[in-house]
């Protein structure tokens, strides 16, 4: 079994890549190594033309569903939770996410992006983050940064659990970052 040291953490500001960044480690490594198993899922943008209208949840094997949106308006949408002008709807979230972050005997990595306000708001997300933590299978995950220099609570344990590392994105260190961490869970995986 692998040691701690194995949470490799992404952040930096929005649109700076922290998804496209993970999906190309992510890709690098299965071309590498095509029996890997890797677990997980990231969000994307939802766009109408050039506006922002929501974001989706993308398992690694290609399922999808929505996570938050501004265009549903439906009589369950108007419970939902809201992050700034977004409804994010839970259960399309859980559906999705939370079989992907079932830690299994063979799993090699879990991919989990984001860690963030939207994927909060579901009460099962968390405990199972912390269960794939205690695994100590490696997790390449994305995490928000901080507004007005505060975490949001389940962030700032991840940033403190003993076996985190950041990486904070810059547009001008992306590529970098990218071979670093590539370079890193090539040499941790190739000891498990």
């Amino acid at each position: 079994m692998a040691g701690p040291g194995k949470c490799f953490l992404v952040t930096g500001p929005p649109g700076v890549g922290k998804t496209t960044l993970i999906m190309r480690v992510f890709e690098t490594l299965k071309a590498s190594n095509p029996n890997l198993k890797v677990q997980g899922f990231y969000t994307r943008e939802i766009r109408q033309g050039s506006e922002r209208v929501g974001f989706e949840v993308v398992t690694l094997d290609g399922r999808r569903g929505p996570l938050a949106s501004t265009t549903i308006s439906s009589p369950e949408s108007l419970r939902w939770p809201n992050v700034g002008k977004y409804r994010v709807d839970i259960a399309s979230f859980e559906s999705l996410a939370l079989p992907e972050l079932q830690v299994r005997e063979d799993t090699d990595l879990f991919i989990i992006d984001e860690v963030g306000k939207m994927e909060m708001y579901s009460s099962s997300f968390f405990p199972a983050v912390l269960k794939v933590l205690e695994s100590n299978i490696p997790v390449l995950a994305s995490v928000p940064i901080p507004k007005f220099g505060r975490d949001i609570p389940g962030v700032a344990r991840l940033k403190n659990h003993p076996g985190a590392t950041m990486f904070t994105l810059s547009t001008s260190n992306r590529d970098a970052v990218k071979d670093q961490i590539y370079s890193i869970l090539v040499d941790s995986l190739s000891k498990q």
